[in-house]
């Protein structure tokens, strides 16, 4: 079976990005490209150049960074888009900058999905989705999910209560 025009452009773009052929990765998309990513600190990057500067980021970051597809390549039925079902392996060795994370050694193994949609024959939008509770507690080594009743979960709450709290006073100040 041939790969839809979607389907082959997305696997060329994941082939250029374990290569780190940033390149031939830059050459596959359009130059408005779109691409939502919830580990970007201010999503979608818009344009090459802000797309390049986040996955510059992510390979500095994680120099291991690698995509494995795990599963089948999903594509609509005119070729235009598809799902690309992967799993992401890295291990954070340098500060991720965006926002300035420090590095902590942490080994993280990520699935997720990817959505990409053409504009012409170039990649024109990428979303993706994936657990970002389960990412943040790999990649910064802050368990985001802790234990019930634990001591972190303590924290967290009363971190919560705290801001909403502090939400609350500002929204009534605001109002007077």
């Amino acid at each position: 079976m041939t790969a839809s025009p979607a389907e082959a452009r997305a696997l060329a773009l994941l082939e250029a990005w374990n290569r780190r052929d940033l390149a031939t990765f830059e050459g596959l998309l359009a130059r408005d490209v779109s691409w939502y990513d919830p580990s970007m600190p201010h999503p979608p990057a818009v344009g090459r150049e802000a797309v390049l500067a986040f996955c510059r980021a992510v390979l500095t970051a994680f120099p291991d960074f690698s995509y494995a597809i795990r599963g089948p390549v999903c594509a609509s039925q005119d070729g235009q888009s598809c799902v690309i079902p992967w799993r992401i392996t890295a291990t954070h060795m340098a500060t991720l900058r965006p926002p300035g994370f420090a590095p902590t050694g942490q080994r993280i193994v990520l699935e997720g999905v990817d959505l990409v949609q053409l504009a012409g024959d170039l990649v024109g939008r990428i979303e993706t989705y994936f657990d970002v509770f389960q990412a943040a507690s790999q990649a910064l080594a802050l368990d985001l999910r802790p234990p019930p009743h634990s001591f972190h979960e303590r924290l967290l709450v009363t971190a919560q209560k705290l801001r909403a709290a502090w939400l609350r006073r500002r929204r009534v100040g605001q109002q007077s």
